[in-house]
């Protein structure tokens, strides 16, 4: 038996209703530091974290198969992931690269790739710490599939929890973290992929991600 059921569709209805209002809330506020010079940027950081809050809630009703443009979700995880870095303490810079093949698109709804490469970044993020770093974005067509890597500069993954970085609860941060690439693995199964992390010869980590093409 799983930890909890899953929500019916008036729960979930419900659920979105009240987070839409939460929204709404959070976007009045932004308005009102928008007024004063000083808090500007905080005023944009948080009316671009409820348009990805939306977009999220969002996907829920929208399961298009038309395909999501990488390029596209690339650039929204590496704004928020500019915001996220703005307003902790540390001060570290981190570059987003990208080499993506032309035209590359993903099955599925953009705001589940959102949510897979907002959690990559983060994660890479936080094992780089103050030194910074790049994290470097490929993507390629192999054998019918789109095959997309996510590299970065950190000291990679620890021997002892390779066979369970994508486990629930797993992380070397803290006991409150682990969830980050537990939802990857999810969402990137969920969309008829797979993923698997492993070290680089040069150092730091690498993801990658094996999709359908889109037809």
């Amino acid at each position: 038996m799983s930890d909890s059921a899953p929500l019916s569709d008036l729960a979930l209805a419900g659920l979105v209703h009240d987070l839409n209002n939460v929204f709404e809330t959070i976007s009045e506020g932004a308005e009102l530091l928008s007024e004063d010079p000083q808090w500007a940027h905080v005023a944009a950081a948080l009316r671009r974290s409820v348009e990805r809050g939306q977009r999220i809630v969002g996907c829920y009703a929208d399961q298009s198969r038309t395909g999501q443009d990488l390029d596209d979700i690339v650039d929204r995880a590496s704004l928020f992931l500019q915001d996220f870095l703005r307003h902790v303490p540390g001060g570290r810079k981190i570059r987003v690269a990208k080499r993506l093949g032309s035209g590359a698109r993903l099955q599925g709804s953009s705001a589940d790739w959102e949510r897979v490469f907002m959690n990559l970044f983060l994660n890479a993020a936080q094992a780089m710490k103050e030194a910074g770093g790049t994290i470097t974005v490929e993507s390629a067509v192999k054998d019918g599939n789109v095959v997309v890597s996510v590299l970065d500069d950190g000291p990679g993954i620890p021997p002892a929890l390779m066979g369970k970085i994508f486990l629930s609860r797993v992380s070397t941060k803290s006991k409150h973290g682990g969830l980050g690439l537990h939802i990857v693995k999810s969402l990137v199964e969920s969309n008829g992929g797979t993923v698997t992390a492993a070290n680089r010869a040069e150092g730091g980590a690498v993801f990658e991600m094996t999709l359908p093409a889109m037809e």
